[in-house]
């Protein structure tokens, strides 16, 4: 975490940190859930690094910008919730048109907050690899129980430990190099229809 000793403030590693802690404390209303939250911020994370020459500033960096959602949910609805998310995420990789493929992440492989997590992972030609765009999670009541986070039901008016889940909506800097490298033609690089109506053109000379 980057600390700001001045202040005695703490650079946010993700949009999930501050959007999960409007939550904070607060009893809900069964019939206001799921709430869907979507931010765009600038996330800060220490572990970057260069993996080479090559590919500096595009695997991890210090400072970059994502878009994060994220949903407050009942225990008996959140594994659809976390279903729906998963759509919506490979929605943009196939509008995108990137190779992409979805892991289901093992016990050992997954923050031990989360339940149950998937990646979404695009290939890179240049590197030869698959690298991680994407990653969803249903973290059931873990982060529920620390926030407080509470909803009230409707049948029996008694309080419970809502469901929190949250993914990535693709991390920009490695989406970019991907379309940069899957797109090449004789002619330049082909831009997906998806974006065309926010570029203005169809191709990169």
């Amino acid at each position: 975490m980057y600390h700001a000793e001045v202040d005695d403030l703490y650079l946010i590693p993700t949009a999930e940190v501050p959007v999960t802690n409007i939550y904070r404390d607060v009893i809900l209303d069964e019939k206001d859930l799921p709430i869907k939250n979507c931010a765009y911020t600038q996330c800060f994370r220490r572990e970057a690094g260069s993996y080479g020459k090559e590919v500096r500033g595009l695997n991890r960096l210090h400072e970059f910008s994502k878009i994060e959602i994220v949903r407050i949910d009942t225990p008996e609805h959140s594994r659809e919730s976390h279903k729906e998310m998963l759509a919506h995420v490979e929605g943009l990789l196939q509008k995108l048109e990137l190779p992409y493929r979805i892991l289901r992440l093992c016990g050992g492989d997954q923050s031990f907050t989360s339940a149950i997590c998937y990646d979404f992972e695009v290939y890179s030609e240049a590197q030869k690899r698959w690298l991680e765009v994407s990653s969803v999670s249903n973290f059931d009541t873990y982060q529920a129980n620390r926030l407080k986070c509470r909803y009230r039901r409707a049948d029996t008016k008694k309080t419970e430990l809502c469901h929190t889940l949250n993914g990535s909506a693709l991390a920009l800097p490695r989406i970019v190099a991907a379309l940069l490298e899957n797109n090449q033609t004789e002619n330049g690089i082909r831009i997906p229809a998806a974006l065309q109506p926010y570029t203005g053109f169809a191709v990169i000379d």
